[in-house]
């Protein structure tokens, strides 16, 4: 069989750098996404780019034929102002994996891998900031984030099921806050790291020395570049690791932290506001690697300082373009 892979989510942050990391291996590409190509953060005439709605069967039956691996990415979703506030929409996710499942069984893939989420663990585990890390039990007795948390929990669980009853090789990831350049940075779909450098890079362009902060921002977390992520990804992929597995950075910041870093990096140190009333997640989370590390021989291990380094900047770009008048500066094709 071909090593046709197939990645949906394409047009968006962690997908279509997965497509660029994957062309400069020398796969082939088929890239899937139901945005328009111009909205695409990654568009490579090397792979095979088409644009469906993978919430509905047939587009799913389509793109797995004649495919070897499928990286599942797809789903709608954002920071936690637009997780709390469309829960709806976060968990009729669920059908882009149901529907992917079926198709990748139907057309023989050979393996399947599902992005989930630290969102999955209980948030009874999670109400004080210096949280224990999370490991992998935790996930039950379950209680995810109402909404998008529960949404992946489930496909996890149909993955397995597909694992056992049918013989499709599914891995499972749970990502902990990926971050980095080429990805949303505004518009209310952005996580942490990215909104701070948007908002310490408008404090240096406007001038206007004084920053937002949801919460009072002593809330943690862990945030995982996304170069960590790619190869998290793909070597969970090829794996025989059946169960689901954490990758995340252990590298636990407060969000205060985080803002210091950014200030920096940047050159400035702002007034803060904080907005207590502003949606804010679990008071803390952190990625317990000690399975990842057996299984694989590996954890993410790049520090934040160096990945946020690499994110301001290119946020920062973005900003004064807009700013500017000039066009928006996209990945490289």
């Amino acid at each position: 069989m071909s090593q046709l892979t197939l990645v949906a989510g394409a047009g968006g942050f962690i997908g279509g750098q997965l497509v660029r990391d994957l062309l400069a291996k020398g796969i082939p590409v088929r890239a899937v996404d139901k945005k328009p190509f111009s909205e695409w953060y990654f568009h490579s005439p090397k792979a095979e780019n088409l644009i469906a709605d993978l919430q509905l069967p047939e587009p799913c039956n389509r793109v797995t034929r004649g495919v070897a691996h499928v990286y599942n990415l797809a789903a709608d979703m954002g920071g936690m102002g637009f997780i709390e506030n469309n829960k709806a929409l976060c968990m009729l996710s669920v059908l882009i994996n149901t529907h992917l499942l079926m198709g990748a069984h139907r057309n023989g893939v050979e393996r399947f891998f599902f992005a989930s989420s630290a969102c999955v663990y209980p948030g009874y585990k999670q109400t004080n900031a210096d949280v224990i890390a999370l490991k992998e039990s935790d996930a039950y007795p379950a209680d995810s984030e109402d909404g998008y948390g529960w949404e992946k929990l489930f496909s996890e669980r149909l993955c397995r099921h597909y694992r056992e009853d049918f013989g499709l090789k599914t891995r499972v990831a749970r990502y902990h806050n990926v971050y980095g350049p080429y990805g949303t940075w505004d518009g209310g779909r952005e996580k942490a790291p990215a909104a701070v450098s948007r908002k310490v890079a408008l404090a240096v362009i406007s001038g206007k020395h004084e920053i937002e902060i949801w919460g009072d921002g002593e809330q943690t977390r862990s945030f995982m570049y996304i170069d960590d992520c790619l190869y998290g990804t793909q070597t969970l992929l090829h794996s025989d690791v059946e169960e689901p597995l954490n990758i995340g950075s252990d590298e636990m910041v407060t969000i205060n932290q985080l803002v210091d870093t950014v200030e920096e990096i940047a050159g400035v140190k702002l007034k803060r506001k904080y907005k207590l009333d502003a949606p804010k997640g679990v008071r803390g989370r952190n990625s317990d690697n000690t399975l990842i590390k057996v299984r694989l021989g590996w954890a993410p291990n790049i520090p934040l300082r160096t990945g946020m380094e690499q994110t301001y900047r290119w946020i920062y770009d973005q900003a004064k373009a807009r700013q500017e008048g000039r066009s928006y500066v996209a990945a490289a094709s």
